[in-house]
């Protein structure tokens, strides 16, 4: 087993943005100061060396170029995982369940 000082931690978060699922991963997450929400630093995204490039993966970096550090609240957050090494980063559409009301008979009024 590898020694854990000389081994960085990586995070895995998928959380919900918009109509959409990101799964990106960074070397830094918090509890924030800022109440209900979740600090993401240090965004890990694959080299740009390689002979694909993903459209995903690319969309993300745009979206946090520049960017220093993410405040995500609690409630957008599906799932934090440590894992042992860097993924690749995707964005996925949310299925969203639809809710029916049940069939019930109308109302009675008083005439």
């Amino acid at each position: 087993m590898a020694s854990s000082t000389t081994s960085k931690t990586v995070y895995k978060v998928i959380y919900f943005n918009h109509d959409e699922i990101f799964e990106v991963y960074a070397a830094n997450v918090y509890a924030s100061e800022l109440y209900g929400f979740v600090e993401i630093e240090t965004w890990l995204f694959g080299e740009r060396s390689q002979l694909l490039v993903d459209p995903a993966e690319e969309k993300l970096k745009n979206e946090f170029a520049g960017v220093t550090r993410s405040y995500i609240p609690m409630t957008a957050i599906i799932r934090i995982d440590e894992v042992e090494q860097q993924g690749q980063a995707k964005v996925s559409t949310a299925k969203m369940a639809t809710v029916s009301a049940f069939p019930r008979p109308p109302a009675k009024t008083d005439k």
